[in-house]
Protein backbone atom coordinates (compact mmCIF):
# COMPACT_ATOMS: atom_id res chain seq x y z
CA UNK A 1 0.00 0.00 0.00
CA UNK A 2 2.97 2.33 -0.38
CA UNK A 3 2.12 3.23 -3.97
CA UNK A 4 2.99 6.84 -4.67
CA UNK A 5 -0.15 8.61 -5.80
CA UNK A 6 -0.47 11.92 -7.55
CA UNK A 7 -1.45 14.75 -5.19
CA UNK A 8 -4.31 15.95 -7.41
CA UNK A 9 -6.17 13.59 -9.73
CA UNK A 10 -8.87 14.64 -12.17
CA UNK A 11 -12.15 12.76 -11.75
CA UNK A 12 -14.46 12.62 -14.76
CA UNK A 13 -18.11 11.73 -14.06
CA UNK A 14 -19.81 9.78 -16.84
CA UNK A 15 -23.29 8.32 -17.00
CA UNK A 16 -22.27 4.78 -18.00
CA UNK A 17 -19.37 5.33 -20.45
CA UNK A 18 -16.35 5.50 -18.10
CA UNK A 19 -14.60 2.44 -19.50
CA UNK A 20 -15.35 3.40 -23.11
CA UNK A 21 -14.02 6.92 -22.51
CA UNK A 22 -10.83 5.72 -20.78
CA UNK A 23 -10.17 3.33 -23.67
CA UNK A 24 -10.86 6.11 -26.20
CA UNK A 25 -8.50 8.59 -24.54
CA UNK A 26 -5.70 6.07 -24.00
CA UNK A 27 -5.94 5.07 -27.68
CA UNK A 28 -5.17 8.67 -28.70
CA UNK A 29 -2.33 9.66 -26.35
CA UNK A 30 0.98 7.85 -26.85
CA UNK A 31 2.15 7.90 -23.23
CA UNK A 32 -1.00 6.47 -21.69
CA UNK A 33 -2.34 3.40 -19.94
CA UNK A 34 -5.36 1.95 -18.19
CA UNK A 35 -4.89 1.25 -14.49
CA UNK A 36 -7.18 -0.20 -11.85
CA UNK A 37 -10.80 -0.94 -12.74
CA UNK A 38 -13.32 -1.22 -9.88
CA UNK A 39 -16.84 -2.58 -10.15
CA UNK A 40 -20.06 -1.89 -8.32
CA UNK A 41 -20.88 -4.50 -5.68
CA UNK A 42 -23.96 -5.30 -3.64
CA UNK A 43 -23.42 -2.17 -1.52
CA UNK A 44 -23.74 0.19 -4.51
CA UNK A 45 -26.14 3.08 -4.56
CA UNK A 46 -29.23 2.52 -6.66
CA UNK A 47 -28.31 4.23 -9.93
CA UNK A 48 -30.57 3.71 -12.97
CA UNK A 49 -28.79 1.72 -15.67
CA UNK A 50 -25.99 0.57 -13.37
CA UNK A 51 -26.13 -2.93 -11.99
CA UNK A 52 -23.90 -5.06 -9.80
CA UNK A 53 -20.53 -5.80 -11.48
CA UNK A 54 -20.84 -2.76 -13.75
CA UNK A 55 -17.62 -0.75 -13.93
CA UNK A 56 -17.62 1.90 -11.20
CA UNK A 57 -14.23 3.54 -11.82
CA UNK A 58 -11.38 3.27 -14.28
CA UNK A 59 -8.01 4.77 -13.36
CA UNK A 60 -5.97 5.83 -16.38
CA UNK A 61 -3.01 8.00 -17.34
CA UNK A 62 -2.55 10.39 -20.25
CA UNK A 63 0.98 11.73 -20.69
CA UNK A 64 1.75 10.90 -17.06
CA UNK A 65 -1.33 12.74 -15.76
CA UNK A 66 -3.64 10.55 -13.69
CA UNK A 67 -7.39 10.50 -14.20
CA UNK A 68 -10.31 8.53 -12.81
CA UNK A 69 -13.42 7.91 -14.89
CA UNK A 70 -16.53 7.22 -12.81
CA UNK A 71 -19.84 5.73 -13.91
CA UNK A 72 -22.07 7.77 -11.64
CA UNK A 73 -25.32 8.05 -13.54
CA UNK A 74 -26.98 10.75 -15.63
CA UNK A 75 -27.42 13.55 -13.09
CA UNK A 76 -24.21 15.49 -13.93
CA UNK A 77 -23.01 16.59 -17.36
CA UNK A 78 -19.77 18.11 -18.61
CA UNK A 79 -19.69 21.80 -19.52
CA UNK A 80 -17.17 24.08 -21.19
CA UNK A 81 -16.45 25.57 -17.75
CA UNK A 82 -13.76 22.88 -17.46
CA UNK A 83 -11.50 21.93 -20.37
CA UNK A 84 -8.21 20.17 -20.95
CA UNK A 85 -5.48 22.04 -22.82
CA UNK A 86 -3.23 20.12 -25.17
CA UNK A 87 -0.12 22.12 -26.07
CA UNK A 88 1.09 21.06 -29.51
CA UNK A 89 4.57 21.50 -31.01
CA UNK A 90 3.47 21.33 -34.65
CA UNK A 91 0.48 21.61 -36.97
CA UNK A 92 0.74 17.87 -37.54
CA UNK A 93 0.38 17.19 -33.80
CA UNK A 94 -2.43 19.71 -33.49
CA UNK A 95 -4.27 18.13 -36.45
CA UNK A 96 -3.83 14.65 -34.95
CA UNK A 97 -5.42 15.55 -31.61
CA UNK A 98 -8.14 17.65 -33.26
CA UNK A 99 -9.18 14.91 -35.67
CA UNK A 100 -9.14 12.14 -33.07
CA UNK A 101 -10.77 13.97 -30.16
CA UNK A 102 -13.44 15.65 -32.31
CA UNK A 103 -14.54 12.36 -33.90
CA UNK A 104 -18.21 11.95 -33.01
CA UNK A 105 -18.18 15.16 -30.97
CA UNK A 106 -20.27 18.30 -31.10
CA UNK A 107 -19.29 20.26 -34.24
CA UNK A 108 -21.22 23.30 -32.99
CA UNK A 109 -18.84 23.51 -30.00
CA UNK A 110 -15.75 23.91 -32.21
CA UNK A 111 -14.38 27.43 -31.91
CA UNK A 112 -10.98 29.08 -31.37
CA UNK A 113 -9.16 25.77 -30.88
CA UNK A 114 -11.82 24.35 -28.53
CA UNK A 115 -13.76 21.18 -29.22
CA UNK A 116 -16.16 18.94 -27.38
CA UNK A 117 -15.59 15.20 -27.76
CA UNK A 118 -18.24 12.49 -28.11
CA UNK A 119 -18.53 12.23 -24.31
CA UNK A 120 -19.08 15.98 -23.86
CA UNK A 121 -15.57 16.68 -22.49
CA UNK A 122 -14.07 19.98 -23.72
CA UNK A 123 -10.52 20.21 -25.04
CA UNK A 124 -8.37 23.14 -26.16
CA UNK A 125 -5.94 22.06 -28.89
CA UNK A 126 -3.41 24.88 -29.14
CA UNK A 127 0.15 25.57 -30.27
CA UNK A 128 2.76 25.76 -27.51
CA UNK A 129 3.66 29.35 -28.30
CA UNK A 130 0.10 30.71 -28.34
CA UNK A 131 0.32 32.11 -24.80
CA UNK A 132 3.48 34.04 -25.69
CA UNK A 133 1.86 35.46 -28.81
CA UNK A 134 -1.35 36.66 -27.12
CA UNK A 135 0.54 38.09 -24.15
CA UNK A 136 3.22 39.86 -26.21
CA UNK A 137 4.05 43.30 -24.79
CA UNK A 138 3.35 44.76 -28.26
CA UNK A 139 -0.45 45.19 -28.16
CA UNK A 140 -0.70 45.24 -31.96
CA UNK A 141 0.91 41.81 -32.25
CA UNK A 142 -1.31 40.26 -29.59
CA UNK A 143 -4.42 41.92 -31.06
CA UNK A 144 -3.66 40.53 -34.53
CA UNK A 145 -3.26 37.04 -33.09
CA UNK A 146 -6.53 37.30 -31.15
CA UNK A 147 -8.36 38.57 -34.23
CA UNK A 148 -7.03 35.63 -36.26
CA UNK A 149 -7.83 32.99 -33.65
CA UNK A 150 -11.38 34.25 -33.18
CA UNK A 151 -12.04 33.42 -36.85
CA UNK A 152 -10.88 29.81 -36.53
CA UNK A 153 -12.38 26.54 -35.42
CA UNK A 154 -9.24 24.40 -35.53
CA UNK A 155 -6.12 26.53 -35.12
CA UNK A 156 -3.82 27.02 -38.08
CA UNK A 157 -0.35 27.73 -36.68
CA UNK A 158 1.00 29.38 -39.85
CA UNK A 159 -1.93 31.80 -39.97
CA UNK A 160 -1.31 32.73 -36.31
CA UNK A 161 2.41 33.26 -36.94
CA UNK A 162 1.64 35.44 -39.96
CA UNK A 163 -0.79 37.51 -37.90
CA UNK A 164 1.79 37.81 -35.14
CA UNK A 165 4.42 39.07 -37.60
CA UNK A 166 1.95 41.39 -39.33
CA UNK A 167 2.18 39.60 -42.68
Amino acid sequence: MNNKIQKITTNLWFDTQAEEAANFYTSIFKNSKIGRVTRYGKERHEIPGISEETVMTVAFQLEGQEFVALNGGPQFKFTEAISFIINCESQEELDFFWENLSEGGDENAQVCGWLKDKFGVSWQIIPCDLTEMVSDPDPEKSARVMKAILQMKKIDINTLKQAYEGL
